[in-house]
């Protein structure tokens, strides 16, 4: 299954407007900015919350390319590391998985904004699939 196809399956992956793109590094998923996501009005900043969805929206649609056909990933957990304040503008999201074993896979994921190099978030998820 392709990543756009499995994240218009997610609501809430439909409702932020998340999107896939290629890249010369492969696959990169983009969630648009909007000022109703802001949830720190002074700096602006995106809500945590917001973040932490779109770095497990991001392993999930990942993970959706690489599983069969009618397996759904569960997340199992996943650990959200914050590391820059996520300004008012696209945020862009990789992820990679470290493991896909027969029933449980591990993703590491990170997000930046206008410079790979120094991303705002990273996070790691176990999936049951």
């Amino acid at each position: 299954m392709k990543a756009a196809e499995a994240l218009a399956m997610m609501p809430y992956a439909r409702y932020l407007g998340v999107e896939v793109r290629k890249s010369d590094s492969g696959r990169v998923f983009v969630l648009p900015f909007r000022e109703d996501l802001v949830g720190n009005r002074w700096l602006p900043a995106l809500h945590g919350g917001v973040v932490g969805a779109f770095l497990e929206l991001v392993a999930t649609g990942e993970l959706f390319t690489q599983t069969e056909p009618g397996r759904v990933p569960k997340p199992i957990d996943f650990s959200i590391d914050y590391l820059r304040s996520v300004g008012p503008r696209p945020t862009h999201g990789k992820a990679t998985i470290v493991k896909h074993g027969r029933r449980i896979a591990n993703v590491r994921v990170i997000a930046w904004q206008a410079d790979e190099n120094k991303p705002v978030a990273a996070g790691t998820g176990n999936f049951l699939l």
